[in-house]
């Protein structure tokens, strides 16, 4: 625990620490380093409306930054299978960004008619958000800082990257966009 606040003192200081530090191993102890969990968010939903993400205690989620025109746009399909398959486990938060070569162009209206006539989506989706640069979303930056979430330090690279979050709100793993939704490694991880 000691060295958990030594390290999180010199963060703050602004104490960078090079490459050639061997990384961090991530552990199974519930000891988080993180100052919050995504339950201090609000968001809005697709139809705007705020969303506590604190409703979602005691479940999984898995937080998805999508797109209706890229090549990963068929995950969808994949992320309504995990959501209806495993729904008792875990909810999958659908956060449409334009990021990544304008490929998420639409309004809130046409990418939730999107989702539902070409994927049958039913899992939660949320208005648009930036999930990178200087207008990156709350959530995001959040999600991003390994230094507030304790476990994870990792920025979408593009469309359809994935973050685990456990029943407790401590965000546990980042999936790149190739990792399937319905791939046996996020499957098990659901499941553990």
């Amino acid at each position: 625990m000691k060295a958990f606040v030594l390290l999180g003192t010199l963060l703050a200081s602004g104490l960078s620490f090079s490459h050639s530090q061997p990384a961090p191993t991530m552990t199974t102890t519930t000891e988080s380093t993180a100052t919050g969990t995504v339950y201090d968010f609000t968001v809005k939903s697709i139809d705007g409306k705020d969303v506590k993400l604190s409703q979602y205690k005691g479940k999984k989620l898995l937080i998805v930054n999508t797109a209706s025109e890229c090549g990963y746009t068929p995950q969808y399909k994949e992320l309504e299978e995990l959501y209806k398959k495993h729904g008792d486990k875990v909810v999958v938060l659908g956060f449409p960004a334009n990021n990544f070569g304008g490929q998420e162009p639409g309004t809130e209206a046409q990418i939730a008619t999107f989702c539902e006539k070409n994927f049958g989506v039913t899992f939660p989706l949320f208005s648009k958000v930036s999930v990178k640069g200087d207008d990156t979303a709350p959530l995001y930056k959040f999600l991003a800082d390994k230094s507030k979430n304790g476990a994870v330090g990792d920025a979408p690279t593009w469309n359809f990257c994935k973050y685990l979050v456990d029943e407790t709100g401590h965000v546990v793993a980042f999936y790149p966009s190739k990792v399937k939704p319905m791939s046996d490694e996020l499957v098990a991880a659901v499941l553990k």
